[in-house]
């Protein structure tokens, strides 16, 4: 099945304000996933179950994803980084290691419209540069291994 492009942009929005939200309010990924989707019946199926992978990825993964955030974020700890930003590449990285069909130009590209609506200009190009790292360190790990 195809999901339309605004369809997954929407799910990566979702999952990055459940990844925020679990971020910040130091809450569990249950509490969480009860707590956002109470107040989002109306979404279509395809757009929430969407959202709800890429959160399982982020959440299941988190240090992995946050050592290679780290690692490729030169002179930035995650704590020091916005709490927007380190989500969006939180999201960005689980859908890169989750999802390894869809190419990683469009997560990045994704990423950047959503860093575009939700963050600061500057960090679009911190967003950029962090994930075109990680994405060139995923690809090399992919090659090595075929």
């Amino acid at each position: 099945m195809t999901i339309k492009t605004g369809t997954r942009r929407k799910s990566r929005e979702l999952a990055l304000q459940m990844l925020f939200q679990m971020d910040m309010g130091k809450q569990s990924a249950d509490h969480v996933e009860k707590t956002f989707w109470a107040e989002r019946k109306d979404l279509e199926e395809e757009v929430r179950s969407f959202a709800i992978d890429l959160f399982h990825v982020a959440e299941k993964r988190s240090e992995e994803i946050d050592k290679l955030i780290e690692k490729h974020a030169e002179h930035w700890r995650m704590e020091r980084m916005a709490a927007v930003d380190r989500n969006i590449l939180r999201g960005a990285c689980a859908e890169f290691m989750g999802f390894p069909k869809t190419p990683k130009p469009v997560v990045i590209n994704e990423s950047l419209e959503i860093a575009r609506r939700f963050s600061s200009p500057e960090s679009v190009q911190f967003i950029n540069g962090v994930l075109d790292s990680v994405a060139r360190e995923l690809d090399a790990e992919r090659k090595k291994k075929s």
